[in-house]
């Protein structure tokens, strides 16, 4: 039986897509390749049973931020965002620390001599979030809502990571903005790289950056409860490589990469737009460990054992030398590596009194390098004894994450590279949810606002096949 669209994945941005289109009144069905929804928000029991971890996306601050999210009634479907003491910390050697509070005031006080510069880089867009946030989730080209907002947005964005934090002194300001810009996965020197540090530290104070109780599946399942709800249907376990394996649909939106919808869409797309989806750029990947744990983390400083989120990395010029490496192929011996400690905020996650940690770096695109060891040497250097609090550890490099999920092309997580003009062009600049087919669309990370748990991405195509073919 035909429907009027069919979305082929269902991570985040294909759920948001299809729930986008029921809530219109159209019918709706999704197809997944894997056993189980959800994409890049899926948890499972890595470690030991009953031990929840998250098996991409962890930590989720556009989610909390996000205009399509903040539509929904998710909490009716069972879902809880829960907020760890304080957002983020940055461990530095000798036991110091700079720390992200929720409270602006609180962190600029914290922040000393720097807190003036905090508060005008960051504290300003924080101010503006809810409306200048709509704008930065928009399409690729659209009227702002808030010109203002966003004019002092870019005026704070443009730079690179590195010029930006120039008006900082203090070692702690310097890091803490670093590790934040560092979620770019570009070398920090590069232009608008700042605008990573600027709206995920705004996010800290203005969202929070919340973990989902019970794991990011939660949030999956949230999404599918309401699909099912307004009629659509999700079907595991199909995979598809070519068009005639889809049911008749007036319009089929793709939440792959867009190296898959080339292969499955094949002739049913111009040559000029398929050299396009072929120039297409994935960038660094993913070396992640998932670890049991005795106890929490033994941080030197007290405030990282309060934080959902530390980056650890050591001052902004080790930071930027080890982006900068992983970028020219290397394997940083002291790498930057993000730390998630969900368990801190939600004990739901073990079965006991243990706790879950997720910790990933960067490093080149489709890596065979095991890291495990340059990643507990960077963690131990800040929290001494950290090894023997360890009781399992599970191990996901780039070819882990590439057969777990194919649109992680060579461990790439972020659904394509953001250097050069890709930052905005995903994969093309003028109308990139759409195709030259008329009733094809591309809903994934690859296309803007780009990646992260926001549903933006499958909201904006589903709209565009709104106003095109399903009108």
């Amino acid at each position: 039986m035909g429907v009027d669209a069919v979305v082929v994945g269902s991570g985040p941005n294909g759920l948001a897509a299809a729930i986008t289109l029921a809530r219109a009144g159209r019918s709706v069905r999704v197809l997944e390749a894997a056993d189980v929804a959800g994409g890049g928000a899926r948890t499972a029991e890595l470690t030991r049973p009953g031990y929840l971890h998250d098996v991409c996306s962890a930590i989720h601050p556009l989610a909390a931020a996000s205009p399509f999210f903040r539509e929904l009634d998710l909490a009716a479907r069972g879902l809880a965002l829960v907020h760890p003491q304080a957002p983020v910390a940055h461990p530095l050697d000798g036991g110091r620390a700079g720390v992200l509070e929720r409270s602006l005031r609180a962190t600029c006080e914290r922040l000393g001599r720097d807190g003036r510069a905090w508060r005008w880089l960051v504290g300003r867009p924080a101010g503006r979030f809810d409306r200048v946030v709509p704008d930065v989730l928009g399409p690729a080209l659209h009227r702002p809502r808030d010109p203002l907002g966003l004019a002092g947005l870019g005026l704070r964005s443009a730079p690179s990571a590195l010029l930006a934090a120039r008006l900082f002194r203090s070692d702690e300001a310097k890091a803490l903005f670093a590790g934040s810009a560092a979620h770019a996965f570009l070398p920090l020197n590069r232009p608008a790289t700042a605008t990573f540090g600027v709206l995920l530290s705004a996010a800290g104070h203005a969202a929070g950056w919340p973990v989902v109780r019970g794991g990011s599946g939660e949030l999956i399942a949230a999404m599918e409860r309401l699909l099912e709800s307004l009629g659509g249907t999700i079907e595991c376990g199909h995979q598809v490589t070519s068009m005639s394996e889809l049911p008749p649909a007036r319009a089929i939106l793709f939440d792959t990469n867009p190296g898959q919808l080339n292969a499955i869409a094949r002739d049913e797309l111009p040559a000029g737009y398929r050299r396009a989806l072929a120039r297409y750029r994935h960038g660094p990947g993913a070396f992640k460990l998932d670890y049991a744990l005795s106890e929490p983390i033994p941080w030197t400083n007290p405030d990282c054992r309060r934080a959902g989120t530390v980056h650890v990395g050591g001052t902004i010029g080790e930071i930027a030398a080890a982006e900068a490496g992983v970028w020219r192929g290397q394997h940083p011996a002291t790498p930057f590596v993000l730390v998630g400690q969900q368990s801190l905020a939600d004990p739901t996650r073990t079965p006991d009194d243990g706790h879950t940690l997720w910790a990933y770096t960067h490093v080149p695109h489709g890596s065979q390098r095991d890291m495990s060891e340059a990643i507990e040497r960077q963690i131990e250097r800040f929290a001494p004894g950290f090894r023997d609090t360890i009781v399992e550890r599970h191990v996901a490099g780039p070819s882990w994450y590439a057969a777990y999920n194919p649109n992680a092309v060579g461990g790439d997580i972020t659904g394509g590279s953001h250097g050069g003009l890709q930052l905005v062009r995903r994969p093309t600049l003028l109308h990139p949810h759409r195709t030259p087919n008329p009733r094809l669309f591309l809903c994934s990370a690859s296309t803007p606002p780009g990646g992260g748990v926001h549903g933006m991405c499958g909201y904006h195509a589903a709209h565009a096949a709104l106003a095109g073919v399903l009108g």
